[in-house]
């Protein structure tokens, strides 16, 4: 999988903690709560711990096995959450879900992954998911969708060659992209779960001017990989872009999922 620096993850937190669906967030934290003492959350590429710090002042009585493969965002995690009781981090490879150990999980929690994964890792995961009886809970899976106040004439041209690079490989097959968020509601539907799914779109504004930044250049990037657009029209495209920053509103599309048995 591809690793993200903590500049990113921090800056995406309290973006990504706005726009999570409340009502999906109570409904992962009633299943927990419904266990009865302690239930087990587990949570596949934790980064830095973020979906655990959304989490916990809902639930505050959890343990969390948090499990990453990228060591460094790990180490960070246990840093900043290591006041934190009932608590493990787990350097695993998620490509091989077979070895990762969901024994005792109540419910898998993860945000921003599937958009990074393949089909066939989500059918792996369900089917895993549902030999333990346990509940997923999927937040700010990209949907595709992203639209800024202040227009440019090669924004839909950016967006669709942006959703195309996004369905590349990220390490766990060939991605799902924006597709990610009706395959894991297909899937667990499919397995006889009760699933509920709701949007949950980042809405920036100058005060995320860094973040749009981040962003904007990202797509940049990936685009220029493409080659879909000119790389003269693609520069002038970001230089607009980096100087609207803190101009205007940016929404980006996500969806949220959660998934329990019945």
């Amino acid at each position: 999988m591809s690793d993200f620096d903590t500049n990113w993850l921090d800056l995406r937190e309290p973006a990504d903690g706005a726009a999570r669906d409340a009502e999906l967030l109570e409904g992962a934290v009633a299943w927990l709560e419904a266990a009865g003492d302690a239930p087990l959350a587990v949570d596949l590429g934790c980064g830095t711990g973020s979906t655990l710090r959304a989490m916990s002042p809902h639930a505050p009585h959890l343990r969390w096995r948090l499990v990453d493969n990228d060591a460094a965002l790990l180490a960070e995690a246990g840093r900043r959450l290591a006041a934190t009781e009932n608590v493990e981090t787990v350097q695993a490879d998620l490509t091989d879900l077979d070895a990762l150990d969901l024994s005792g999980v109540r419910l898998v929690t993860a945000s921003a992954l599937f958009d990074l994964a393949s089909r066939g890792f989500v059918e792996r995961l369900a089917d895993r998911l549902v030999a333990e009886r346990a509940g997923l809970y999927a937040a700010l899976s990209y949907d595709g969708s992203v639209a800024w106040s202040e227009e440019h004439r090669l924004d839909a041209a950016v967006v669709a060659a942006f959703n195309g690079h996004q369905r590349g490989d990220k390490g766990l097959g060939a991605a799902l992209g924006p597709d990610a968020g009706p395959a894991l509601a297909d899937a667990f539907a499919a397995r006889g779960y009760a699933v509920r799914t709701a949007p949950s779109p980042w809405r920036l504004g100058a005060d995320e001017a860094p973040l749009r930044r981040l962003f904007d250049a990202g797509m940049a990037d990936a685009v220029a990989e493409t080659g879909a657009i000119a790389t003269p029209d693609l520069a002038g495209w970001r230089q607009m872009r980096m100087e609207n920053a803190g101009r205007g509103t940016c929404r980006v599309g996500h969806l949220d999922v959660l998934a329990l048995p019945r």
